[in-house]
């Protein structure tokens, strides 16, 4: 919590709820724009520093191949999109990356692989990937499928800090996405992750055709995990050409989402989750600056920093940097009395 926060509006904003009905939760969707965006803020100021975002890089360590039928990604078996499918990247270049990342200000290095879920060797391999990218003071996070409470621990025992597990919708909408598995799965997953005692990044995509009550009911069922996940991404889908949802095609016949519908769906989140993390992920690349700055008011306070996301792209370092320097906002690894870039 933001120890600058005044006593009364920590007091009022410390109970962390996980019982919200998705009533309540569409009302928030409903409110007024303005007055959304001040109850969000007024939770986020109680929990977290005003003007500080979280920045963490993610590689992809082993692309494409994937058997999953996820109707947005591209690096599915089932769709064409160009993706390569490539091998695990060696220990080495991994190590490269982080270094960079780190020297870059990122301070979370994120390693993703295309896996429905890992095998036993790969475990082996990216264990070894998470000690040393650690050894470097990193926090470390993984996105690798689906597993196991015994792979669970192995991971943690590597000194793995996060792992990210999307729910990617709510659970009715879910089904018209991917069926080569179910929402209980991926709900299996993260309880696999919490009781191994590894923090969770857990979020979803919007933008696939999906209602507001489907957005609703993903931030409901995030909301009422046993534990908040500490990170919560929030994705606007990218279309990717060769993908179900690209160009408008099945399953949803109107893709993309409003920009202000983007924002209050991060205004939602961070009321219902108020200590996480919630990060402005996939979709930034082409989202303005004035929309970014929007969803950084409504309470984000992570992205996602490089100019790559596993496949997709992501706006490049300086560019970052030159509009958190316009919004006066420090990253963690600047010192709040540095005021480079602000007016």
């Amino acid at each position: 919590m933001n120890p600058a926060a005044s006593e009364s509006g920590s007091a009022r904003f410390s109970a962390l709820r996980h019982d919200w009905r998705l009533a309540e939760v569409e009302a928030l969707f409903a409110l007024p724009f303005m007055d959304l965006m001040f109850r969000a803020q007024q939770v986020h100021r109680a929990f977290h520093a005003a003007n500080r975002v979280q920045m963490s890089t993610l590689l992809s360590i082993k692309t494409g191949g994937c058997p999953e039928d996820c109707a947005y990604c591209p690096q599915s078996i089932h769709y064409d999109t160009g993706v390569a499918r490539d091998d695990m990247l060696p220990v080495e270049a991994v190590l490269e990356a982080a270094r960079k990342a780190q020297a870059a200000g990122a301070t979370r290095f994120c390693m993703g692989a295309a896996f429905r879920s890992p095998r036993k060797k790969d475990i082996e391999r990216i264990a070894t990937m998470i000690r040393e990218v650690g050894a470097l003071g990193l926090e470390t996070c993984a996105t690798l499928g689906m597993l196991t409470p015994d792979q669970a621990r192995e991971l943690k025992d590597a000194g793995l800090d996060y792992y990210n597990h999307n729910v990617d919708s709510s659970e009715e909408f879910y089904k018209q996405i991917i069926s080569t598995r179910t929402y209980q799965h991926r709900l299996d997953t993260l309880e696999a992750v919490r009781n191994a005692n590894l923090k969770v990044c857990s979020g979803g995509i919007v933008g696939m055709g999906e209602t507001r009550t489907d957005r609703a009911g993903m931030l409901v069922t995030l909301a009422n995990l046993p534990e908040h996940p500490q990170s919560v991404p929030v994705n606007q889908l990218v279309q990717v050409r060769g993908t179900p949802l690209a160009d408008g095609a099945a399953p949803g016949a109107n893709h993309g989402v409003d920009g202000f519908e983007f924002v209050r769906t991060i205004a939602v989140a961070r009321i219902l989750m108020p200590a996480a993390q919630v990060r402005l992920s996939a979709g930034r690349e082409a989202m303005s600056e004035e929309l970014q700055a929007l969803a950084f008011m409504a309470g984000a306070n992570s992205i996602f920093y490089g100019e790559k996301l596993l496949t997709t792209g992501n706006p490049d370092v300086e560019r970052d940097r030159a509009l958190l320097a316009k919004l006066c906002i420090e990253s963690e690894t600047q010192a709040q009395t540095d005021a480079r870039g602000c007016c």
